[in-house]
């Protein structure tokens, strides 16, 4: 299988002239990630992140998740609402070799952070990986650091660690900033759609049926360990909107105070998106601009569905 990439050689951080040199920021090594921290094609350019695609199965057909390129979002979710079989696979380590050899080739160490082990073992493709290269280059480094987020959480981190970049933090600092800090960046997730928790085993059939005849919207998070924990069932939109906001409210850093980035993911129902934005810009007034809202890609929408909602922010420490 061709190992589908994306990479912006020639990005150069503000504040810099367009005859800068490009080594400024491209010399000592590449920022990397997975398609799965659900960003645009174009963020991941202007930041200068590179990133390899995982993959999904639409109707038995192979496809890359490569940010709605291949397969619109829209196309996407109306095709498993009309009932379309998906499935996923994470990247391999000869992919991994594949993506990694022509940075190392020319020089560059690489910081690639994973998509949460807690429901992916893409990390462990990349560490074979990174085990080959490091023998093949001795000299170069490849540092793999798990993310244990997932969609535009992961990648919120990206984008701050591409900030950290730029201010200046070398490869190894900035691996070891992320693993000391990957807990503080919170994931809330709710669904208005429960069809695939039902159908992925995450809701009982009985559960599902009920909760969907009662307008119940679960409220989710990640724990500790990367995984999707279950935390609320909540009956109408409105009142998980407001609940959601009321989870930011309580975790983020410095509370009603908090002046970082908010990221909102959404699967088909960017109405309830742009809500959960409204509502949060309204209440959090220092925030760092706007509210950025992405599609939720074709890997982690092949198992929530059309239909859910999902809110990134940094915060304290999250646990269990």
């Amino acid at each position: 299988m061709r190992v589908l990439t994306g990479t912006r050689q020639t990005a150069r951080p503000a504040g810099k002239s367009k005859d800068a040199k490009e080594t400024d920021i491209m010399a000592d090594f590449v920022l990397s990630c997975c398609s799965t921290a659900d960003l645009s094609k174009e963020h991941f350019e202007a930041r200068n992140i590179h990133y390899i695609c995982f993959h999904y199965t639409i109707n038995g057909r192979q496809m890359p998740d490569d940010l709605g390129q291949s397969m619109p979002f829209d196309k996407f979710y109306a095709a498993m609402a009309a009932g379309a079989e998906t499935s996923t696979s994470q990247i391999n380590a000869d992919e991994f070799i594949e993506y990694f050899t022509p940075f190392l080739a020319a020089g560059q160490d690489v910081v690639h952070v994973t998509l949460s082990s807690g429901i992916s073992g893409v990390i462990n493709s990349a560490n074979l990986a990174k085990q080959h290269l490091e023998e093949k280059f001795p000299g170069r480094k490849v540092y793999v650091v798990d993310s244990l987020g997932a969609s535009s959480g992961y990648g919120l981190i990206m984008d701050t660690l591409a900030d950290l970049r730029d201010g200046g933090m070398d490869a190894p600092e900035l691996a070891a900033w992320l693993e000391e800090h990957r807990l503080e960046m919170h994931h809330w997730f709710f669904s208005t759609d429960l069809t695939f928790y039902i159908k992925g085993g995450r809701v009982s059939k009985t559960s599902g049926f009920i909760g969907q005849m009662l307008g119940i919207c679960p409220l989710l998070n990640m724990d500790n360990l990367g995984r999707l924990i279950p935390r609320q069932k909540v009956r109408s939109k409105r009142k998980v909107i407001k609940e959601i906001e009321a989870r930011m409210e309580e975790h983020a850093r410095d509370g009603l105070n908090y002046s970082g980035k908010c990221y909102i993911s959404q699967s088909a129902c960017l109405e309830d998106a742009q809500a959960v934005a409204a509502a949060v810009e309204a209440r959090f007034p220092k925030l760092n601009g706007k509210c950025v809202i992405n599609p939720i890609g074709t890997t982690i929408g092949s198992h929530t569905g059309p239909g859910t909602v999902a809110l990134f922010f940094w915060g304290r420490e999250r646990g269990l």
